[in-house]
């Protein structure tokens, strides 16, 4: 598989511009954005006066430390539009939150920022690889979900024509792959799995389809889910990281020369990592949490945004831009079990590490008396389960994860199909304590 390389001329200017020349722009544009957010955001009124700060005591990036957190509760508080920093008679674009555990985030887009929002997009795909001669079939949900219309509308600023399939009808998904043969595919990891699994379902073999490349976000995903969905697929499995109170995807990208972290679009994102108990922040290459804070966004600046996704920054490597680790986990997706802190992406690491179990699962907390109990449903894979005891399967699962993660679980094996299928994001913890 021959997939393309960005040239230096390929490149904006400020992707390779010298780190002095990336922060003096950096400055310059977190300057404006303070003051704009103060100007004309209720919200940030409100929080720069209550923590007796002014967008004037910022004079270097550093400064930035000194400004108040913003966190889901505060855009919440605001709900629906108060946050807002233009009249709605600049507002072109409304997108928002699921809102599953209360009301949802609402980000409000003028052109310039849907302008932005394409062009950093058109960035991230292009560092993917993707250029203007690709066919791009795109899976993401359309709608107040940011992906689908984030991936459409940079897709097209970087002049490649757009299948603009969304989520479900999985069959459908198989046959227009077959039929209009895209060579890239931006879509959700788990649901990946699931177009892959609909492939073989028709008789039909993933690996020979005329995908190379695979964009894949909103949800976090480990290393060993990036080698089965390039040993299933057959192609270049690459990172697209953001959030739709900053922008939507394209606030960084993992660049398809070094798949080494993701490439934080500095121009327009300034990165922090803090602790996410202390609130304090963090050096290059220690973990936390990412803070970010918008430098050209209108209608819905953010300024120090808590994402409670876990992540630790690193130098530019492809990029003059720093990188940030893939997202493995959130602060707020950590169970406790017994003790024991526990996140998601562990199980899905020792799920993975099996031959016989397929890369689909759920996990279950409850209660036995007492006690907290952690039960992992997981389906055994087809095709390398057929050799293997399940009772050995499954027992394998259990001493893994006592001694990987130091906490004792009870594994259900399924059969395939067993574990309920999300067109989207999955939901991956089911908490019935």
């Amino acid at each position: 598989m021959t997939v393309k390389q960005p040239q230096p001329t390929d490149l904006d200017p400020i992707e390779t511009a010298s780190v002095d020349e990336l922060q003096a722009l950096q400055l310059s544009r977190l300057k404006w954005s303070l003051n704009h957010a103060y100007r004309h955001s209720a919200l940030y009124a409100e929080k720069f006066d209550a923590a007796g700060i002014h967008p004037n005591d910022l004079t270097e990036l550093e400064d930035l430390s000194q400004f108040p957190f913003t966190d889901k509760a505060d855009l919440r508080k605001f709900y629906p539009f108060e946050a807002f920093a233009t009249p709605m008679t600049d507002v072109v674009r409304v997108h928002a939150s699921s809102g599953t555990t209360g009301k949802p985030t609402v980000v409000g887009y003028t052109q310039n920022d849907i302008d932005v929002w394409s062009t950093v997009m058109a960035r991230s795909i292009r560092a993917a690889g993707g250029r203007a001669d690709d066919l791009i079939h795109v899976s993401y949900g359309y709608g107040l979900f940011t992906g689908g219309l984030g991936a459409h509308y940079g897709a097209e600023k970087l002049g490649a024509a757009v299948i603009p399939m969304s989520g479900g009808q999985t069959e459908k998904q198989v046959q227009l792959i077959n039929d209009f043969r895209p060579s890239i595919i931006m879509v959700t990891p788990t649901y990946c799995l699931n177009i892959a699994d609909a492939f073989e379902l028709a008789g039909l073999d993933p690996r020979k389809t005329s995908l190379q490349v695979g964009i894949f976000g909103a949800e976090p995903w480990t290393e060993s889910m990036r080698d089965n969905i390039e040993s299933r697929m057959g192609l270049e499995a690459v990172d697209i990281y953001g959030l739709s109170e900053v922008i939507g995807p394209g606030v960084a990208q993992e660049c398809i020369e070094t798949k080494d972290g993701l490439t934080i679009w500095e121009d327009h994102f300034y990165p922090e990592v803090i602790d996410p108990e202390t609130g304090e922040r963090l050096k290059e290459g220690e973990r936390g949490e990412l803070v970010l804070t918008s430098l050209t966004k209108e209608a819905s600046p953010v300024i120090r945004y808590r994402t409670r996704d876990l992540t630790c920054l690193m130098p530019g490597s492809a990029r003059t831009m720093r990188r940030m680790a893939k997202v493995t986990g959130r602060s707020d997706d950590m169970m406790i079990v017994r003790g024991v802190n526990v996140f998601p992406s562990q199980i899905e690491e020792q799920v993975l590490a099996i031959e016989a179990l397929s890369p689909h699962y759920q996990i279950e907390l409850s209660r036995a008396g007492s006690l907290d109990k952690l039960t992992i449903n997981v389906e055994l894979d087809p095709i390398n389960a057929a050799s293997n005891n399940p009772n050995d399967v499954a027992s394998s699962l259990t001493h893994r994860v006592k001694t990987f993660i130091g906490v004792s679980a009870d594994v259900v094996l399924h059969d395939e199909g067993g574990i309920p299928r999300s067109q989207g994001k999955a939901q991956r913890v089911i908490d019935n304590r």
